[in-house]
């Protein structure tokens, strides 16, 4: 399995990564993308995937929360430059938040249009991020004027925002948030019209601890060694043998972030400057 999004600089693995990672190695998690969110984290990043280059790759860009960041052209450029960086496979996390609105509506669309310049440039998909904001994000994705690859990472939406992803192109992330059921299961009821090839799944770690896990985790922190929980939820959902889930999940991963994971372990980026 891979986990396409874990957020690995996060301050509650600093005692621990090292175990974490061997420990999602045993529960067989052969990558990690790590999810990068803005300019001051793109050093830890990138120390992280150097540390281990034939487990991580990583994304490069800038949560809305974070969207004042990239206000000038130094900035922009220091994006750009990260985002050509060969392990860096997606530019995001980037996209609207008008959930918690850390930023104003204006300065997250400006960033938001910069990033999707941007993938278009350096030919990297976007990762995205969208928190009741749907109609604004469609809107600008379509505004690009040309076909855009990107995966809607941690679904929440609905029936019909999925629709509209899928009309797109885009692929859709799942979490632990389909394990929630206060929250989440009502994406369980439209799951299957998710096409086989656009899947994939993701822990989001630390958050969105799959609530369906036995027994639950005493310190309730998020890991890649759960991401077999989302596996088993989309499964039992959608009525099919988790080993199929896992193999199209992995694919699917393997082709979208241009990777090629090798029998021994090793990564190759395939074709990052093309």
């Amino acid at each position: 399995m891979i986990d396409i999004g874990i957020n690995l600089t996060h301050d509650s693995f600093d005692h621990d990564r090292d175990r974490l990672i061997q420990t999602a190695r045993e529960h067989g998690i052969h990558h990690l993308v790590v999810t990068g969110t803005s300019l001051t984290q793109r050093a830890a990043v990138s120390q992280l995937q150097h540390q281990y280059p034939d487990y991580l790759s990583t994304t490069a860009g800038i949560h809305p929360h974070h969207s004042n960041e990239l206000g000038d052209e130094a900035s922009l450029e220091a994006l750009a430059a990260w985002s050509r960086q060969p392990e860096v496979v997606a530019v995001g996390e980037c996209g609207l938040d008008y959930f918690r609105m850390f930023q104003d509506k204006q300065t997250q669309i400006q960033c938001f249009e910069k990033h999707i310049a941007l993938s278009l440039e350096v030919n990297k998909p976007l990762f995205l991020h969208v928190r009741d904001a749907h109609e604004d994000f469609l809107a600008i994705l379509k505004a690009a004027g040309r076909a855009l690859p990107g995966v809607v990472h941690c679904f929440t939406g609905s029936e019909s925002e999925l629709e509209d992803y899928l009309a797109m192109g885009f692929y859709i992330g799942l979490t632990g948030w389909i394990c929630d059921e206060r929250r989440g299961s009502n994406i369980l009821d439209f799951l299957a019209k998710i096409p086989d090839d656009r899947l994939m799944i993701e822990t989001d770690a630390p958050y969105l601890l799959p609530r369906t896990l036995r027994p639950k985790p005493q310190d309730r922190r998020n890991e890649p060694r759960y991401l077999g929980e989302i596996a088993r939820t989309i499964a039992a959902a959608t009525r099919r043998p988790l080993e199929e889930i896992i193999e199209i999940t992995d694919n699917n991963a393997q082709r979208f972030f241009r990777l090629r994971v090798t029998i021994d372990n090793k990564l190759e980026f395939i074709n990052v400057n093309n």
